[in-house]
């Protein structure tokens, strides 16, 4: 054995023990992150990981740790965009954004991210399918869920239509050299760096989505560059997430971060307070001031990007008659559920917008008044008869969902409407084409700073609401072309009001009930901070334990 004198052991940063000379790091050194658990309603409600498959509230929990875009969004700053995994883009012309690649950043497998995998990303193997065409106007219908059903690497079809919604129009993506990537448009687009920057632009392994055996396996245990990487996801039991330590942001604070679905509330608040779990989410408003009196725990969070709605189908035998619909709208008191219910911690909005829209934001627009002497009227005019009309409803998937639907209906009987409440188990339950389908609980969210990412994102010729065959129109799909390939944005803002006049006033195809708010709690001694939105931060700078 060779004699190395402590000069040398610093020198070499190195230990030589029985003949083998070991990193320093590799011995001596015990991992004292901790293990974080998180108690959540729910962790995916298709039962698995895939971005462009799981686009939920709660899935974008979950999302942030493990996945990440070219653009990012600043979770403590109103999400701007700021640089992702790419450190910086340009706009080559109306079609074309160049994007430049950081370079050393590693996926979960240990690969080095480099352009072929953004390419593979936005591809017909993970995204479009075979068949893809940029020039199709075709409305791709999709169903709400896959689980277990799906064969071998064939991506389900639902996975086609989100993506097809997302990037309507992406003509291609290509590999200008190892980290530049340019990204083409079919048609003019201002809105390419926030779709970017939101739903479906995460980056994935090429290598990891082609060694798996199936599409399932993939998306229960996806590799991509977050600061986390799933080491075992349990559909409707637990995630479990260990640190990536390559990760190019910096060592991620946890160690394990263990997300553990607890539907019932009462549940999530006695683990919280027994110490069984670190951070609960979903807390309803009645609970907060409770929560925050109690000088070992906290309650954070607030208004988010997301609107809480409720969907017609305009098919439905009793609400082909737009004035039925537009009856339903003006009999809901919204401002007595955001009082009675939310003890005023969220707020009526203006319509299916929000003020982050900057310049395409409609200034003056409000929802449908609450107006009952107006919604009888309507329905004299309609001759409607009281014919059911049934409302599905999910068992507290969000916030107040089965206290808000039945305050709805004692609103709705009041003015003459009967629509009954019918329970229903899963998304599946909810979007079946059955001849009852009538109105549904959702809500809808903005991706980015425009109302590409909302309005035309799920009401427009692509958006779910089309895609299920609820719903169309066609003025509105028009305009929603039109809007993605006009740059001048007085004209655009135009079209979006226009749109709101459709969608909320003529032809309704949703009626905005409040902005959603989201709360989560947490051990008080834990240095973390909620982000605007319904995505959890845990990376090195927003997190850290007492000692």
């Amino acid at each position: 054995m060779t004699h190395l004198d402590r000069r040398q052991l610093l020198t070499t940063g190195s230990l030589a023990i029985g003949g083998l000379l070991l990193p320093r790091l590799a011995i001596g050194q015990a991992d004292n992150r901790p293990t974080i658990s998180i108690a959540v309603q729910q962790v995916a409600t298709s039962a698995n990981l895939e971005v462009v498959r799981e686009r939920s509230n709660v899935g974008e929990r979950v999302q942030a740790s493990i996945f990440e875009g070219l653009i990012a969004r600043d979770y403590q700053n109103q999400l701007k965009p700021i640089p992702g995994l790419a450190e910086s883009w340009r706009r080559i012309d109306e079609r074309t954004v160049e994007l430049s690649l950081r370079k050393g950043v590693k996926f979960h497998n240990g690969d080095e991210l480099n352009a072929d995998d953004v390419v593979f990303s936005f591809g017909p193997e993970r995204m479009f399918g075979s068949g893809y065409s940029s020039t199709s106007s075709k409305t791709l219908f999709t169903t709400v869920m896959t689980r277990d059903s799906v064969e071998g690497k064939a991506l389900p079809p639902e996975v086609v239509g989100i993506a097809k919604r997302i990037w309507p129009s992406l003509e291609k993506v290509e590999a200008v050299d190892k980290y530049t990537v340019r990204f083409v448009n079919r048609v003019p687009d201002v809105t390419l760096e926030g779709r970017l920057a939101g739903a479906a632009g995460e980056i994935i392994s090429r290598r990891g989505f082609m060694e798996a055996k199936s599409w399932i396996e993939w998306s229960r245990k996806p590799i991509a560059t977050g600061p986390y990487k799933v080491r075992e996801f349990r559909p409707d039991e637990s995630l479990v997430l260990d640190a990536h330590d390559d990760y190019w942001g910096g060592r991620p604070p946890i160690k394990t971060l263990r997300f553990i679905v607890v539907p019932e509330v009462s549940s999530r608040i006695n683990g919280l307070l027994t110490g069984e779990y670190q951070f609960i989410c979903d807390v309803p408003p009645d609970q907060v001031s409770t929560l925050d009196k109690n000088p070992k725990f906290e309650v954070q969070g607030g208004l988010v990007t997301n609107h809480r709605i409720t969907v017609f189908d305009k098919h439905h035998k009793t609400l082909v008659d737009p004035r039925v619909r537009q009856a339903i709208t003006h009999s809901i008191d919204r401002q007595a559920i955001v009082d009675s219910l939310w003890a005023g911690r969220t707020r009526v909005p203006p319509g299916l917008q929000w003020e982050f829209y900057d310049k395409m934001f409609v200034e003056g627009w409000t929802v449908p008044a609450f107006d009952p002497a107006k919604a009888k009227e309507l329905l004299r005019a309609a001759n409607y008869k009281g014919d059911p009309i049934p409302f599905r409803v999910l068992n507290n998937y969000y916030t107040n969902q089965v206290g808000t639907a039945q305050i709805l209906v004692e609103m709705w009987r009041t003015v003459g409407l009967n629509v009954t409440i019918e329970m229903r188990e899963n998304w599946q339950q909810i979007f079946e084409q059955n001849g009852q389908r009538a109105i549904r609980d959702w809500s809808n969210s903005a991706a980015f700073s425009d109302p590409i990412s909302s309005m035309v994102g799920q009401h427009g010729p692509q958006g779910q609401q089309q895609q299920s065959q609820e719903w169309e129109n066609v003025e509105m799909n028009t305009l929603s072309g039109e809007m993605e390939t006009e740059f001048d944005m007085v004209k655009r803002k135009a079209m979006f009001k226009r749109m709101l006049e459709i969608c909320e006033r003529e032809d309704p195809a949703y009626t905005v009930l409040h902005q959603t708010a989201t709360f989560t709690a947490k051990r008080k001694d834990i240095a973390w901070k909620a982000a605007p939105a319904f995505q959890m931060d845990f990376r090195a700078g927003n997190f850290k334990m007492p000692g």
